[in-house]
């Protein structure tokens, strides 16, 4: 979006998208104001032929409908102003959020764990405001009073050209002068916004960890720390306030000094017969309209400069450019069974400083495939390579033989499943959270997919069963839950590419448990890539891959692996038995640890095979997208 690259491309842009409702809304504020002075006119021409040496009524009464007429034409002419603005506001304020969301929504992951999403949320929805404020401050109060002068002017000059002259140039003076006081007064503006910023984001960050404050029995003492910043944004615009009321009061005494000196000169000129009634009625509101516009002008321009410069901030934050697109010929991913290959790739989040090197592995499809390794190996970033949140530096990976920086992005991730290890649900219901995976499907799938992942049993135990709000991030959800629920998510999607991020490691044994029975029936008849903390979940798996500092060190059969004396997954294995050993009541050999893993593993496997074929019956023979 060139667009963003600055303000007044911004407005231009948005301006251009609806060029008949801004020129007609131009055309109307013009022809207000020039109504405006009309009524000034027709009020001298009344005047005059009220106070003329020959009283004739037609005149009089000829005067008095002009007037009245322009008087009505003015009003109208204002509130079809006023009406079109507002339509052309809400319509580009519509749009221009739309605009907004979709390229925020195409930035990398990096970019979103940069910034407060609040504040983010905040300035998309700023930009609407901003782009309102700046059209109605150009052509309510910025396009009237200039029409006002230069109409003004045009009447001054027909009646002394001399006073013309020295009316427009104190205009422009006084204009002038209010600019650059206002523009020294932008450092408190500037200031201020930068303060209310701040306490912004001090709400957002209280409220967000509110439970934290609860627990520790913060509030008394974080409700003190809010107080110091809320002084601080206070203090910031009352001297935004004092400042723009004392350019006010100055500017009042000028035009104070300024409309009087002009009405006793007008009245020297009427008193010599130089110039008639109506003149000196005209002069005079003519000059305290034009003075006073001035006033209103330069606040106006103060203002929008303002606003330019708001909305550069939110421009330089969010038009940042777009670091991974999609190649200009990219064409959609065509669904196949399931092969991931990654070739020669090299990654890392800092160049200079790989986290993956040189590391290729072919996962047939079908294949299920667990990624063990300690904390930094690389694990979850070959998950998010495979997602193509990020590009290798090196080397490329392929799905069906394709490679995935040659398909879009869209249709990549709409061929993977994947469950977080956090997973996280819209403040929405559990219906809607479910369908998110596949927005076409029927209520009907959707109940078969929890089935499937074990969770329909506590979803229809919730005050509104499907309805049922889950709250923020699925706050009314235990983990366990919201486990679950992801895993029906990723059976409705249908994909056949699974990837598990640590999808059970944070949940207690009986949580596990029940995700575990979800996990173990998503994986059948696919493609799955599984990154594990807890062995115990990828014993049963075809193939498990070892990772150290980003690269492969052991790749085989987990129960081979096992037999390897000194092996990398081995000794992962011991550290398991263990720490098993040290928190239970009994001592515990590796074998023996081993063994009861294995068993319990294929136990559990044969209990729940007949209610997952049956619950999954109806899902798996659907072909997979």
């Amino acid at each position: 979006m060139p667009f963003l690259r600055s303000p007044t491309r911004f407005i231009i842009h948005y301006v251009a998208a609806r060029p008949w409702i801004f020129l007609v809304l131009g055309l109307l504020v013009a022809g207000a104001s020039l109504s405006s002075i009309g009524v000034q006119y027709a009020m001298k021409l009344l005047i005059d032929a009220m106070t003329g040496g020959v009283r004739a009524r037609g005149t009089v009464y000829a005067a008095l409908a002009v007037f009245l007429c322009l008087v009505m034409l003015e009003s109208l002419l204002q509130r079809m102003a006023a009406l079109t603005l507002g339509h052309a506001t809400v319509s580009s304020g519509v749009g221009i959020r739309l605009d907004m969301v979709e390229y925020l929504t195409g930035h990398q992951m990096p970019f979103f764990q940069n910034q407060r999403a609040g504040s983010l949320g905040h300035r998309i929805s700023g930009l609407a405001g901003i782009f309102g404020a700046i059209a109605h401050r150009l052509l309510q109060e910025v396009t009237p009073p200039l029409i006002t002068f230069v109409g003004a002017m045009l009447i001054f000059v027909t009646i002394d050209v001399a006073m013309a002259a020295i009316l427009g140039a104190v205009f422009i003076a006084v204009t002038a002068t209010l600019i650059l006081l206002g523009l020294r007064g932008h450092v408190h503006h500037k200031a201020f916004a930068e303060h209310a910023g701040t306490v912004g984001g001090e709400l957002i960050d209280l409220i967000g960890n509110i439970w934290v404050v609860k627990a520790f029995a913060a509030r008394d003492r974080e409700l003190e720390r809010l107080e110091g910043f809320l002084d601080e944004e206070a203090s910031a615009q009352r001297r935004g306030w004092f400042f723009v009321e004392r350019m006010r009061g100055l500017h009042d005494i000028a035009l104070a000094i300024l409309v009087g000196g002009t009405l006793i000169w007008a009245i020297g000129r009427w008193s010599t017969g130089a110039i008639s009634t109506g003149d000196v009625v005209i002069i005079s509101t003519m000059t305290f309209r034009i003075l006073h516009g001035s006033r209103d002008l330069a606040m106006a321009l103060i203002d929008t400069s303002q606003q330019f410069s708001y909305l550069r901030e939110t421009l330089d934050i969010i038009g940042v450019p777009q670091t991974l697109n999609d190649a200009p010929d990219a064409a959609r991913l065509r669904v196949g069974e399931g092969t991931v290959e990654l070739a020669n790739v090299t990654f890392g989040y800092d160049p200079h400083e790989p986290v993956i090197h040189d590391l290729t592995l072919t996962i047939p499809a079908g294949q299920k495939v667990g990624i063990v390794g300690s904390s930094g190996a690389g694990k979850s970033s070959l998950l998010q390579l495979i997602q193509r949140f990020h590009d290798p530096q090196i080397g490329h990976i392929a799905i069906d033989g394709q490679r995935i920086d040659q398909v879009t992005q869209e249709s990549l991730r709409d061929t993977i499943a994947v469950v977080p290890q956090e997973v996280l649900l819209f403040h929405r219901s559990v219906m809607d959270n479910i369908r998110f995976a596949r927005p076409d499907a029927s209520d009907a799938d959707v109940h078969r997919a929890a089935e499937a992942a074990g969770c329909d049993e506590f979803i229809r135990r919730l005050a509104h069963g499907y309805d049922s709000i889950v709250g923020e991030r699925g706050a009314n959800l235990s983990g366990g839950q919201r486990q679950r629920i992801g895993i029906a998510r990723a059976f409705l999607k249908n994909a056949r590419v699974v990837l598990l991020d640590e999808a059970t490691s944070a949940l207690d044994s009986e949580s596990e448990l029940e995700v575990q029975n979800g996990l173990d029936a998503l994986i059948r008849n696919r493609t799955v890539i599984a990154v594990a903390h807890r062995l115990s979940t990828i014993v049963g798996f075809d193939r498990v891959i070892v990772v150290d500092r980003g690269r492969i060190v052991e790749d085989g059969p987990p129960q081979q692996l096992l037999r390897q004396k000194g092996g990398a997954f081995r000794q992962l294995w011991v550290m398991q038995v263990e720490g098993l050993e040290r928190s239970s009541s009994y001592p515990m050999d590796f074998a023996a640890a081993g063994e009861r893993l294995r068993s319990a593993s294929m136990e559990r496997g044969r209990q729940l095979r007949g209610a997952i074929m049956n619950a999954w019956s109806n899902v798996a023979e659907r072909d997979p997208r």
